[in-house]
């Protein structure tokens, strides 16, 4: 998952995150391989407080897969799984300028038949540095 990410435009997490996602959520990642190599990955969690949601951090797929549906395959899979039995609502945070992501999620409220919303979480005046955009909460739900 990291190699995936170093080679991407996705926020570079230490190796150690992938490591710690896939050691402690397993039951909520997911990772797409294609000849023994990972061509795709989900990281997600389903929030201690909010046990009707999954958070989803990260979705990553290599440049040679785009445009084949592997992304959205990897998240109805996931809310398929034994883990989202529960969960009614998927969330993520968003950058602006990610019309990829943000087409995703949309297709995502579409394929469940729900609405999707938006609204201000991280503003750029969180993170540190100046080259971070605001993140932008998307909620997709209620899951039928």
């Amino acid at each position: 998952m990291w190699e995936l990410v170093t080679k991407s435009t996705l926020d570079t997490n230490s190796s150690y995150k992938y490591i710690l996602m896939s050691e402690y959520f397993n039951e909520t990642c997911v990772v797409a391989k294609q000849n023994n190599q990972v061509v795709g990955f989900i990281t997600a969690f389903i929030p201690p407080k909010k046990q009707d949601a999954i958070f989803i951090w990260q979705v990553g797929v290599d440049a040679s897969q785009r445009g084949k549906g592997i992304a959205s395959k990897m998240l109805h899979f996931l809310l398929k799984s034994k883990a989202c039995k529960d969960v009614s609502f998927v969330e993520a945070t968003i950058t602006p300028s990610n019309r990829a992501s943000q087409s995703l999620f949309q297709k995502l409220a579409r394929d469940f038949n729900t609405e999707i919303r938006s609204c201000e979480f991280f503003t750029e005046d969180v993170f540190p540095g100046e080259d971070h955009e605001e993140e932008l909460k998307f909620i997709v739900g209620p899951l039928a």
